[in-house]
C-alpha cells in the first residue's frame, strides 16, 4: 500500500493563516476576536459625569474665575507661530472628521467600529445641547475674557462646555480598544492636543474643554458598553 506523503510545512499553515487579515497601521485588523463588556467603560461613566458635574456647578453663574482666566492666558498667549498646527489640531474634534472617519471604516467593513463613530455624533448633540447647555450657560472668552487673542474660531455666544472636546475624546475612546498601546496614547494625546488648540485659538475657556472631554468619554463608555469592545490580546 503507498503511503500518503507528510503534507508541507506551507500546506500545515495555510489553515492557520488562511482567514488572517493585514493589521492597518497601529488597527489591530488583524485578527478576528471576541468582544466583551469592560468595567473599565462602567468606571469611565461614573468618573466622567463627577467631572462633568464638577465643572458644571464651579460655572453655574456663567463666570470665569482669576485662576481660569490665568490658565487661559497662559495658553491663548502662546506665539502666534502657533496658530497652523494648533488649528490643525483642532480638527480632529470636528463633526466633519468625526463623519468621515465612520464612513471610511464602515466602507472598510468593520461594522461596529464604524456604527460606533456613527452614533457618537447625535449622541453628542443631545447631551451636548439637550442636557449641559439646557442646565448651564456660560459664553466664551470673547465676551469673559478681557484681551483674549481670538484666532479665526467661532464667535457664537454659548461655550460651556467644549463640542470639539466632546468628539476629540469620543473618538479616542472609541477608537483606542482597537488600536495597540502606542496607537491609544496616539489618539488619546491627539485629543489633547485637540482641545489645548481650542484654548489657544480662542475659542474656549479651560473648564469649557475640561468638561467636553467627561461627556466625549461618557459617551465612547455608553457606546462600547452597548456595542463591546475587542477582547485584549493575551501579554497585551
Amino acid at each position: 500500500m503507498a503511503l500518503a506523503s507528510p503534507a508541507s510545512e506551507s500546506e500545515v499553515s495555510e489553515p492557520a493563516d488562511k482567514h488572517r487579515r493585514p493589521t492597518i497601521g497601529w488597527f489591530r485588523f488583524g485578527q478576528s476576536r471576541a468582544h466583551i463588556r469592560r468595567p473599565l467603560d462602567a468606571w469611565s461613566i461614573g468618573a466622567g459625569l463627577v467631572v462633568l458635574v464638577l465643572c458644571m456647578f464651579i460655572v453655574r453663574n456663567g463666570e470665569v474665575s482669576a485662576a481660569e482666566k490665568s490658565v487661559f492666558r497662559l495658553v491663548n498667549g502662546l506665539p502666534d507661530a502657533l496658530r497652523a498646527p494648533m488649528w490643525i489640531f483642532q480638527i480632529f474634534g470636528s463633526l466633519a472628521f468625526v463623519a468621515v472617519a465612520s464612513v471610511v471604516i464602515l466602507a472598510s467593513r468593520r461594522w461596529r467600529l464604524g456604527l460606533a463613530l456613527a452614533a457618537a455624533i447625535p449622541l453628542k448633540l443631545a447631551f451636548e445641547w439637550w442636557v449641559v447647555k439646557a442646565l448651564v450657560e456660560r459664553e466664551r472668552p470673547v465676551f469673559t475674557v478681557p484681551s483674549a487673542v481670538i484666532r479665526d474660531v467661532n464667535t457664537s455666544p454659548i461655550g460651556f462646555p467644549s463640542g470639539h472636546a466632546i468628539f476629540a475624546f469620543a473618538v479616542a475612546g472609541l477608537l483606542a480598544p482597537y488600536l495597540g498601546r502606542r496607537g491609544t496614547v496616539a489618539v488619546y494625546l491627539m485629543a489633547v492636543a485637540n482641545s489645548v488648540a481650542r484654548v489657544y485659538l480662542g475659542a474656549h475657556n479651560p473648564l469649557d474643554v475640561v468638561a467636553g472631554a467627561a461627556v466625549g468619554l461618557v459617551i465612547a463608555a455608553c457606546i462600547n458598553l452597548a456595542t463591546g469592545v475587542p477582547e485584549p490580546r493575551s501579554g497585551g
